[in-house]
Order: C-alpha cells, then sequence, then structure tokens
C-alpha cells in the first residue's frame, strides 16, 4: 500500500475518532449496563446524527452542504454533549479505559486490513458501483438536498441514499477524493461489522455473567470467554459464508440447476474443483442471498451494506433495553423509574433509528420495526394496552424523523402489493385481497437441502443450544439470544410463502429473499458465536451423556466452522488475484486503462465545471460503462442506466421518449431540432467519445460547433459548452 494511501487512512480514522469522543456520553447513558458503555457505538450514532442534521439544515435551506457548516454542527454538538455529559455525571475514570483503547486498536487495524484488501482492487466498475458512486458525487456537488438524480434531472434521487449521504458528509470533513473515500467507506462498514458484533458478543458475556452470578468484578478466565466470544462472533459475521463451500470438493455443477453434493462425484484431491464463490448466492433458482463477507469483497456501496452499522447499533439498543426490562443495571441497583419521560426518551430514539434504517435501506426499517415489536410483546412487563401504545409511538416517532425524506420520495406503487407463493387457482381468479395479490406462475419453493446448505450452520448450532443449555431456569440473556435467533429464521421462512412485488417478474421473489435473509445471517452469526462459547463453557455442567454428546458437537462445529471460513479464502482470492498486485486506492485508475481520454477529461471536467450543469453523454443499459461520466463527475445526464430508472420511476413507457431524444440530438442534422431538445432538457453541455460515437453511429458532431463551443479536446473527446 502506498503511503499516501496510508494518511488517507488515517485521517479517515481520526475523523471517527474525534465523532466517537463527542457522542461517548450518550453511548454511556445508553449503554450503561454494557461492559465498554457501549464505546465503538459513539461511532456510528455520531455519524447518523451529523448526518441527519446536515440533512434536515440543508433541506430547509438553513445552511448549504458544504464542509464549514459540517464543522459548525458538529462543534454545537460538542457543546452539547458537554452540558449532558455533566447533567449526567459523567466521569472519565469510570470507563474500562484499557478495553476502549484495545476496541479502538480493534477498529483501526480492522480499518487498516480491509483498505489493505481493497487495495488490490480499487476500482469502482462493475456490478451497482456506478449507481453508489453517482449518488454520493452527485451528493458532493449538491448545494442543498435533496440530491439530483443525475440519471434523471431535474428530480431528485429516489432511491434510498442516506448511506450515501453519510459518505458524502464524511468525505467533507476529512477533504479527501470521493475515489479514494469510496474505497475507505467499504472498509469503515468492514470495521464496524467486525467490532460492533465483538463488542455486542463479549457483552452478552459480560451481562450472562451478571445476571447469573450478580457480580461486578471481572475474573481473567471471563474477561478471556469474552474476548473470544467477541472475536468468534465478528469472525463469523465479517469473513463467514455458507456450507456451499462443501461443493469444492466434489465435481462441479450445473449453476443454473443445482442439486445436492451427494449426488455428485466426490473429488478431493482436485479441491477446489473450479469452485466459484458468487455461486453461494444464487444457489436457490432466481433468487438472491447474500451476506456480509460477500458485499465486502464486491464492494458495492449498496444501501443494505450501508446499512450493516445501523443495523448492529439497532440490535445493541435492543440488548440494552432487554437489560432494562429486566431491571438491572451495572451498579446492582433496580431501575425504579417508570416514567413515561424515561420510556419517551427511549421511544425518540428507536424511532430515529427505524428512520435512519428506512431512508439507508427501507427493508431494515419493517424488519426491525417488526422484530421491536415482537420483542416488546414477548419481554415487556406492561399491560397490553401499553404495550400497543409503545408501539404506536415509536412507529409516529419513525414517521416523524423519516418526513423530511419521505416527502420528497415516491415508492413504487406495486411495491405495497405482496404476492403469495403459489396462490391456489381460486386465489389467482380473485386476483387480489386489499394489498396481497396472487399469481399466475410465481410458484417457487426452496428445497430442504438447499436450505440445509445455505442455513445448515445456523441450525445445528441452534438445535444444539436448545438441547444442552435448556433448563427448568433460563438466565435472560439465553431468553434474548433465542428470541433474536427465532426472528432470524423466521426472515428465512417469509419468502417460501410472501414477496414484495417489484418490477421483476422472473425473479419475482428475489428482492424479498435478498434483503430479509441478508439480515437474517447477520443476527444468526452474532447468536451463533454466542451460543457455541455457552455450549462449551457449560460443559461441567453436563451430565455424563450429554458430555459426550458436547464432543461429538465440537468435531461437527470444527467440520462447520472450516467450511463456513473457506468462503472467505475463495471469495477474497477470486475478486482480489490472490492478493498479487498492489493498486492502491484510487477508485477511478481503471478508467486510465480502459478510457485514457475519457479519464483525462473526467478529472478536467471535475477541476473546471462547478456545480450541477447537466451534460449530454450517451445513455445505455445497465451494468454497462455507459454513464460513466455523470458517474464520475457527478454531472446529470438526461437519462443513465434505464432498469434502474425504471425500478425507481416504476414506469418504462417515461424512459422511451428521453431515449429516443438522446439519439436525435447526436444524430440528426436539423439544428433547431437539435436547439429545442437541448432547451428542453436544459443541457449546458455535450460530451464526444469513443462510446457516443459507437453508440449513435450517424453522430452529427460538426453541428455542435454551431450551437456551441469547443472548451476541451484530445484524441478522442470533446465537450462542447452550449450557447
Amino acid at each position: 500500500m502506498y503511503l499516501i494511501d496510508l494518511s488517507y487512512i488515517l485521517r479517515w480514522w481520526f475523523i471517527y475518532l474525534v465523532i466517537g469522543v463527542i457522542f461517548l456520553p450518550f453511548t454511556i447513558f445508553i449503554f450503561k449496563n454494557f461492559f465498554d458503555r457501549g464505546y465503538i457505538f459513539s461511532k456510528i450514532l455520531g455519524s447518523a446524527v451529523i448526518t441527519y442534521l446536515i440533512f434536515i439544515t440543508s433541506e430547509l435551506h438553513l445552511f448549504t452542504f458544504e464542509s464549514q457548516n459540517i464543522y459548525f454542527i458538529s462543534i454545537i454538538l460538542i457543546f452539547i454533549s458537554v452540558v449532558f455529559a455533566k447533567k449526567t455525571n459523567f466521569n472519565i475514570r469510570d470507563l474500562p479505559i484499557r478495553f476502549l483503547i484495545f476496541e479502538e486498536f480493534l477498529f483501526l487495524i480492522t480499518l487498516f486490513f480491509w483498505s489493505s484488501i481493497r487495495n488490490f482492487q480499487p476500482d469502482i466498475h462493475g456490478l451497482e458501483k456506478f449507481m453508489d458512486f453517482g449518488f454520493i458525487n452527485s451528493i458532493l456537488r449538491t448545494k442543498y438536498l435533496p440530491p439530483i438524480d443525475i440519471w434523471y434531472p431535474p428530480f431528485s434521487i429516489n432511491y434510498y441514499y442516506f448511506g450515501h449521504l453519510t459518505t458524502a458528509v464524511l468525505t467533507k470533513m476529512v477533504s479527501i477524493d470521493s475515489k479514494i473515500t469510496f474505497n475507505l467507506m467499504v472498509a469503515t462498514i468492514f470495521a464496524f461489522c467486525f467490532t460492533a458484533i465483538f463488542s455486542i458478543s463479549a457483552n452478552l458475556i459480560y451481562l450472562f455473567n451478571f445476571l447469573q452470578e450478580k457480580k461486578l468484578l471481572l475474573s481473567r478466565k471471563l474477561k478471556f470467554i469474552m474476548l473470544f466470544t467477541g472475536i468468534l462472533s465478528a469472525l463469523l459475521i465479517s469473513f463467514g459464508g455458507n456450507l456451499h463451500t462443501i461443493y469444492a470438493f466434489f465435481k462441479a455443477y450445473d449453476v443454473n440447476n443445482p442439486i445436492p453434493f451427494w449426488q455428485l462425484k466426490f473429488l478431493p484431491l482436485t479441491f477446489p474443483n473450479q469452485y466459484w464463490y458468487p455461486n453461494a448466492t444464487r444457489f436457490i433458482y432466481h433468487t438472491i442471498h447474500e451476506f456480509p463477507i460477500y458485499s465486502f469483497v464486491v464492494s458495492d456501496l449498496h444501501g443494505h451494506v450501508l446499512d450493516i452499522p445501523n443495523v448492529l447499533l439497532a440490535i445493541a439498543i435492543l440488548l440494552a433495553i432487554f437489560i432494562r426490562f429486566k431491571n438491572y443495571d451495572n451498579n446492582k441497583i433496580k431501575i425504579a423509574s417508570k416514567s413515561w419521560r424515561m420510556d419517551t426518551g427511549i421511544l425518540l430514539l428507536v424511532g430515529f433509528l427505524l428512520a435512519i434504517l428506512y431512508m439507508t435501506n427501507a427493508w431494515d426499517s419493517l424488519i426491525y420495526l417488526s422484530v421491536f415489536a415482537l420483542f416488546i410483546f414477548c419481554f415487556s412487563k406492561e399491560i397490553l394496552i401499553k404495550k400497543i401504545i409503545l408501539i404506536l409511538l415509536t412507529f409516529l416517532s419513525f414517521l416523524l424523523f423519516s418526513l423530511p425524506f419521505s416527502i420528497f420520495f415516491q415508492p413504487l406503487a406495486i411495491a405495497n402489493q405482496v404476492g403469495l407463493v403459489c396462490s391456489p387457482n381460486f386465489l389467482i381468479h380473485i386476483g387480489h385481497i386489499g394489498p396481497l395479490v396472487f399469481e399466475p406462475n410465481q410458484c417457487d419453493h426452496s428445497y430442504w437441502w438447499e436450505l440445509l446448505i445455505l442455513y445448515g450452520f445456523f441450525i445445528f448450532n441452534f438445535l444444539s443450544f436448545i438441547f444442552f443449555i435448556t433448563k427448568k431456569k433460563q438466565n435472560p440473556i439465553d431468553e434474548f439470544i433465542v428470541f433474536l435467533s427465532m426472528m432470524g429464521f423466521l426472515l428465512i421462512i417469509i419468502p417460501e410463502f410472501f414477496y414484495l412485488k417489484d418490477i421483476y417478474t422472473t425473479y419475482y421473489r428475489a428482492n424479498t429473499m435478498f434483503k430479509l435473509v441478508y439480515q437474517a445471517f447477520i443476527i444468526l452469526s452474532l447468536s451463533s458465536g454466542y451460543m457455541i462459547i455457552r455450549i462449551i463453557t457449560s460443559f461441567k455442567d453436563y451430565s455424563n451423556i450429554k458430555k459426550i454428546f458436547s464432543l461429538i458437537f465440537i468435531l461437527f462445529e470444527i467440520a462447520l466452522l472450516t467450511l463456513v471460513f473457506l468462503y472467505s479464502f475463495f471469495a477474497i482470492n477470486g475478486y482480489y488475484g490472490n492478493l498479487e498486485t498492489p493498486k492502491g486506492l484510487n477508485g477511478q485508475k481503471y478508467l486510465d486503462i480502459l478510457y485514457p481520454d475519457d479519464y483525462k477529461a473526467i478529472n478536467w471536467i471535475n477541476q473546471n465545471i462547478k456545480g450541477q450543469p447537466i451534460m449530454l453523454e450517451a445513455q445505455g443499459d445497465s451494468y454497462t460503462d455507459y454513464e460513466r461520466i455523470s458517474t464520475n463527475t457527478g454531472l446529470p445526464t438526461i437519462l443513465g442506466w434505464t432498469v434502474h430508472e425504471w425500478l425507481w420511476r416504476g414506469s418504462y413507457d417515461i424512459l422511451v421518449p428521453r431515449i429516443n431524444d438522446i439519439k436525435t440530438i447526436y444524430e440528426t442534422s436539423n439544428i433547431n431540432l437539435t436547439k429545442e431538445l437541448l432547451q428542453q432538457y436544459n443541457v449546458k453541455y455535450v460530451y464526444i467519445g469513443n462510446l457516443e460515437k459507437q453508440k449513435y453511429p450517424n453522430l452529427n458532431e460538426e453541428k455542435f460547433n454551431e450551437i456551441g463551443t469547443l472548451i476541451y479536446q484530445s484524441s478522442t473527446v470533446k465537450i462542447f459548452e452550449l450557447n
């Protein structure tokens, strides 16, 4: 890794350190029952709050989206934090300083680690990266939020972009180019994934011991178990895959027609038998079932990835509320207050976090609102009517905090329709009942062996936990883990019966399964780390028969863990070329190889064109290299990736006129018609490069000399500024 990239990493880490320090008094108050006082979550909460405040103030035109205004808001938050610290009797001597230093070191090391991995393939190219990078660059160029959709101006982005906004906010704070911070944010999410899970898991063991022994004193043995549990859970969620890697020991199968591995020829001597890591995320026919390590490897800054830190914060808060419900605090004093003041604070916090989840990745807000509601019904000691009131008030709080985003967002109409998998004929004839729709030819169920390959590791751990740990009197933390696990398995089951309708017909349940099982993987990875350690550390309490079974469990667990962790070996080496050729963190450098003249032009545009005037470029299909100018500069063009805009706008018909008009502008010899269309779309610049010439073979270049001024030229690129 280059020294300049190392300086970028340190600057990026330092701004998160500052944010964490600012918000530490708040997280200490929220997580006062946690051994580490929720230290790592101060960074996550802080970046969310700062981003939300700049979002609100910019939408209201109180502040422009500029670095100095972000600093100003941060300074105000410092004063608020100091006042809050004094009112809550904050005392730094009460903190486990050594443990906090260890967590900070862990965050820095994991940030550096994945930045080093990205260093071997930093290209912001392929899959969803053009979209994600375009969002960030559009936000960075905007004066007031909401940001312009660079692929459908003058309308704002009609997608969940809060995570991209957070990236843009931090980019402005550290004054590093987005082509670097894109990769730094990927590494940051990996670091948060690792350290936040470490914190939650270590605290699960700490709280288990406290509720079991009623002792605050930590023995050396307990500290070791906390450390080991945290590391194991962090490894499971950050590096773990599923059991699909078992296919590396067998003859390759047709990826379009997977079969059980035991029906294939066993070929251990030719391991890994051309194993290809993406197949583990597309194993069930016409579906998607990804998990974090796959996301980190391919490094799309998509909503489900950007939301991982917020999701882990939500789980941590759920645990903090659970301990409050159990009426314990870390000074062994019962929490006597049940005032509406305390309840209101919790409701506002949960509502705010649900809003952050919604604005970053809407599915997650639906998932964790449901989890929270079931959690209240299962564990709150309030009467039924108050439980309902608590849930309703939380929902209203969520609506209030998400309102600034919602007023500019138009959800896809059919997204409010829920389909039934394998609808019976009599319901198909009815068509729909309320939001439920019954469609023909939408009947795909996963085979039991497919689910076993994907989630067998979690099933084995859960059943083993129930077998070994179940007693007449349960520790409350065990109850919490069982609850989480049940929520995870429920998320896996739902797509077998229901799907949220979208524009995709063949892959009709793909998105539903994708978003639900992604969260299931996170939840069940966290639960598995705890369950494995609980089973092993409870050995002395078992009967002789259970002790024998526990030895068998350990042998099976080692085999399963080997398969699970083998995935990251395949994925990292497969995507990053066996980590052989370092390239640095510049995500645009690939352009210098594939499109050298475009690369030079993009750099010129970024240095010389301010604001967000519309620049026309060739329009192309999703996942192609078209829109490379708008993506890499943040300048809007008339129309971008077709399927993406179709999904965001809900209709293909509204895109067709723009597709035809772009073709006409480039190819027609009618100057008046060209002028009329350019004025209609408020185009300021016209870009002509090799992709434009390939897309529009009848491109009429000369007319632009008459209606504009040539302001940039290289061997294959011309940029015209219209008069």
